[in-house]
């Protein structure tokens, strides 16, 4: 909690979005401050509600059947429910629309024009709204219709091609990455482009549509290897742990475990080497610069090998850590939890649920990663934790001039 102002408090966001990608964008701006009401399914929920185990636990450790995954994406929202196939339930949306600033959705290309909640409809009411739309494949092309999924688009970007271990060494094959890495970039670069439109409506006063697609992402975030083939024509391959331009730069075997050695330049290896009673190794002309360094990768990362397996893990860290030799220990995500930096920059929150919330479900509490984004002025803000299904129904359409009879109406109908 932080009693400083947050960067977007007068803004205010539709998040027709589930999954992951869309929320993750309308989450970021959440913790900087938005006021972001995501639409839900009556009586069933973002997908992820039901994406366990994990599950949620009770004050008495037990499993609730409410999965965790959602609450990765979703706290500093209010929820409410509401039905789009109706006509009812299009026509509020319309309303929360004209009074928005930014919409974020991520239904298949169309889906939303057959209820008249599409970009030109919604512009029509609310000309300065932002509306980006959040899809595998973007609005046009011939794959525009298709659904797309994150696992799909690190096999198709070929991000799957360069992660996990040659095909000739035991254990090698295509991996895809542990997280859902392009659903969370799209989430990243969905809010950066929303950013910039809200900046062009500060100058023009006119929103706009933003066209996010999974696969153009995954092309992106290709970077340093995609510039390697556009460039030269050659296409990587996997290489395990180890990186492509730069040696030594992967996993060592220690005494007692593995540490990763990140050496970027001929000054480190050239200190790691000193430190670690090999500086000859940094003498040899196979050695001495790094182009040299990764010409000769395979005779020189097995003496290195060597030489960290007189160590244990922790002894290398102690050894290297005031020498900018870069090196490090290979958690897992309980250890590095309880790592002292990342306990020191506090990136473990845990947030009190509202009384609705833990009657609703019997979870008091929620923990989640804290925000990375360090603004000293206007910093991010824990306002709510993950609500409950519809926990904030009844409010939002207060806010929307409906009295209680007529929200009770709009219940009993099944369109919220």
């Amino acid at each position: 909690m932080t009693d400083k102002p947050s960067a977007l408090p007068h803004i205010k966001v539709l998040d027709l979005s589930r999954v992951l990608a869309g929320p993750w964008c309308a989450q970021i701006l959440a913790d900087l401050g938005a006021d972001v009401v995501k639409v839900e399914r009556p009586g069933a929920g973002d997908d992820t509600r039901h994406w366990g185990p994990p599950f949620l636990k009770d004050a008495q450790g037990q499993d609730t059947g409410h999965a965790a995954y959602y609450t990765a994406a979703n706290r500093n929202k209010r929820s409410i429910t509401v039905d789009l196939a109706k006509p009812e339930g299009q026509a509020l949306i319309r309303q929360l629309a004209a009074q928005s600033d930014v919409l974020v959705e991520n239904f298949k290309v169309g889906g939303l024009a057959h209820y008249g909640l599409d970009y030109e409809s919604l512009k029509a009411v609310n000309p300065k709204l932002i509306y980006c739309s959040v899809t595998g494949f973007g609005q046009d092309g011939p794959y525009a219709e298709r659904a797309g999924y994150d696992l799909m688009i690190q096999a198709m970007s070929g991000m799957m091609s360069i992660t996990g271990r040659p095909d000739d060494v035991p254990g090698g094959g295509p991996q895809r990455v542990g997280v859902a890495l392009t659903d969370l970039f799209t989430g990243v670069y969905a809010a950066t482009a929303i950013l910039a439109a809200l900046e062009v409506r500060h100058r023009t006063g006119e929103g706009q549509h933003i066209d996010m697609a999974l696969l153009d992402v995954g092309m992106a975030i290709l970077a340093n290897q995609a510039g390697g083939f556009l460039n030269t024509g050659k296409v990587p391959q996997r290489q395990g742990n180890s990186h492509p331009s730069l040696v030594p730069y992967q996993d060592f075997p220690t005494r007692d475990g593995a540490m990763l050695l990140a050496i970027g330049n001929d000054g480190q290896f050239a200190r790691f080497c000193d430190a670690a009673g090999c500086p000859e190794l940094a003498r040899d002309a196979r050695y001495a610069s790094n182009p040299q360094r990764v010409k000769h990768r395979e005779e020189l990362v097995p003496r290195l090998m060597d030489v960290t397996r007189t160590r244990s893990t922790a002894e290398w860290i102690t050894l290297l850590e005031d020498k900018a030799v870069p090196c490090g220990p290979i958690n897992d995500i309980g250890q590095a939890f309880a790592d002292e930096q990342v306990r020191a920059r506090g990136l473990a929150v845990e947030q009190a649920r509202s009384p609705q919330a833990v009657a609703a479900e019997g979870v008091p509490v929620i923990r989640s990663v804290a925000s990375p984004l360090r603004l000293q002025s206007t910093p991010p803000v824990l306002r709510r934790a993950a609500p409950v299904l519809g926990e904030h129904t009844d409010e939002v359409l207060a806010e929307l001039g409906l009295d209680a009879s007529r929200i009770a109406a709009l219940r009993d109908a099944g369109i919220v």
